[in-house]
């Protein structure tokens, strides 16, 4: 338990980093929202309105540490500041509204791939033969080309050209947010294609992953056991290998899902998907420094607490993890 402990005082440690750093880089580079907004509209804003731009973005003449409580103080209560490229809405609006997206998309991609890979990877290690040997280089084949390129691909081939599924955006423009079915179907098309390419670029990884952790177990002694016992098939693939080779998948799903809220960056591009990894692309390019920080603390904190939700989990469940740490 105190390596356990120890470990999650380490986080605790990064993550304190990680809000320092992001207090930090934005004062460090040259300029600051307000005169990135008051250039925009050059000739439409009396110059008297700067200072209250630079209070609007949190721009202000205070010594650094006092910035610096200030900051922390409008993290605690939820205060990200204003966003510059969706002024005047605030950044806590719009990181939400990206998250709900990418959640969705990514996420669903996620557990799609997680749980149709593991299981067609323990299926491969436990019935060996001519489709295996067949299914598992196809899919890793498929895993090698980059998602985005699957994804523009599969925008122009099944988007475009044979216009079975939307190509751009995450609900159609006509659709009525009242009509709750009609919006969820919508929406439900419009996320086919980019979860698709998602689950296709991923999908041999996690078969691959399970194979080898099921090609482990079966040749523990505890499933030779099992087998000379003369249990069932089903109850020593479901009962012995199944539960021992689902640690190491479970743990690299844990890592992912960290990295879940950092979006599919190219993919969203390709569909113009409202996620994070789009809003990070929009806010690269309008130098909206309160969303690139809200970003990247949100998808930093988020890699964090599952790579301690993944130790913790692994710790408790795996004796042998638990006494390394001790």
């Amino acid at each position: 338990m105190s390596g356990l402990l120890r470990r999650l005082g380490l986080y605790a440690i990064a993550a304190w980093a990680a809000l320092t750093l992001d207090f930090l880089l934005p004062r460090l580079m040259p300029g600051d929202p307000a005169a990135a907004l008051f250039a925009r509209v050059q000739g439409r804003l009396a110059p008297e309105a700067m200072a209250a731009l630079k209070a609007t973005f949190g721009a202000t003449d205070a010594p650094l540490w006092q910035q610096y409580i200030d900051h922390i103080g409008k993290l605690a209560s939820g205060d990200l500041g204003t966003s510059l490229a969706f002024y005047p809405a605030p950044v806590s609006a719009v990181v939400g509204s990206g998250l709900g997206w990418t959640v969705f998309l990514a996420g669903g991609a996620l557990i799609i791939a997680f749980a149709l890979g593991s299981a067609l990877g323990a299926w491969a290690a436990w019935r060996r033969g001519a489709t295996e040997r067949i299914l598992a280089p196809a899919l890793s084949l498929l895993g090698a080309f980059p998602y985005f390129w699957l994804a523009m691909a599969a925008a122009w081939g099944l988007g475009v050209e044979l216009r079975w599924f939307p190509a751009r955006h995450a609900v159609g423009a006509d659709v009525d947010p009242a009509d709750t079915l009609a919006w969820c179907l919508s929406v439900a098309q419009h996320a086919a294609l980019p979860a698709l390419t998602l689950v296709l670029s991923s999908l041999g990884g996690w078969l691959l992953t399970m194979r080898g952790a099921m090609g482990a177990v079966l040749g523990e002694d505890s499933v030779r056991y099992a087998l000379a016992r003369g249990l069932s098939p089903r109850r020593i693939l479901l009962g012995h290998a199944l539960r021992g080779a689902l640690l190491p998948s479970l743990t690299a799903f844990g890592m992912a899902i960290g990295f879940v809220l950092g979006g599919a960056l190219l993919t969203e591009v390709v569909f113009s998907y409202p996620g994070t990894g789009y809003l990070l692309l929009v806010a690269v390019r309008a130098q909206d420094f309160p969303l690139l920080n809200a970003l990247f603390l949100v998808i930093t904190l988020a890699v964090l607490g599952a790579n301690a939700l993944v130790d913790t989990v692994t710790t408790l469940l795996d004796p042998r993890t638990r006494r390394a740490a001790e």
